[in-house]
Order: C-alpha cells, then structure tokens, then sequence
C-alpha cells in the first residue's frame, strides 16, 4: 500500500472535510486531517498517533503544550484533550487510530 501526501490533501480538498479516512485494516485507520484555522476536535475513543505532514504550530496533549513541525510524532492515548493551536495554513497531518476502545492497556516506554 502505498499513498502519496500530495494526492491525498488533493482528495481532501474537493470535500468539503477537514479529515479523511484513506485506509483501514483491522483497528487501524489511517487519515488525512487538514484543520480549518481551528482545531475543533473532541477526545477520541481510541489510541492515535499524528505525524506532521506539513506546516507548523503547537499541540496540546492534556496539559502539555510542544512546538511541532513536518516529521514529528505525536501520541495521544485515549480519551485524553488534545488539539493543534497556532498553525500555519499550510498546517497538515497523518492521523492513525487503533486498538480497541477506551485504548492499549499494555505498558509502555513512556509508563
């Protein structure tokens, strides 16, 4: 499988969405989220992972807040708030969910 970013914000944007989901296999969905000057997004059910396509900003995930940029990697366990504040218009990310809901109950490094 293979999807190109430049074609998948090209399929983004003629809908009228912020995000679309461009793959799924089992727990994972895979998206492109393209937020429009403000990220609205509520907790989600499920453990997810961004990886910035493009632009800059900051993240807010729970009480912490980082600078982000092209590349980076971010996780988000579930149920936590989280969202993209002061990005560029160019602002642009992957956004894989997956696990079960309520998310992964394993240890992790960060634990």
């Amino acid at each position: 499988m293979h999807i190109n970013l430049k074609q998948a914000l090209e399929k983004l944007d003629d809908s009228s969405d912020e995000f679309m989901e461009l793959f799924g296999h089992g727990s994972l969905s895979v998206e492109i989220y393209k937020p429009n000057k403000v990220d609205k997004q509520t907790p989600h059910d499920k453990d997810e992972i961004y990886v910035v396509a493009s632009g800059t900003g900051a993240f807010l995930n729970g009480e912490e807040i980082s600078d982000i940029g092209p590349g980076d990697f971010l996780f988000v366990k579930a149920g936590v708030k989280h969202r993209f504040i002061n990005f560029t218009a160019d602002f642009s990310t992957w956004v894989f969910f997956y696990g079960p809901k309520g998310g992964e109950q394993t240890k992790t490094k960060d634990q």
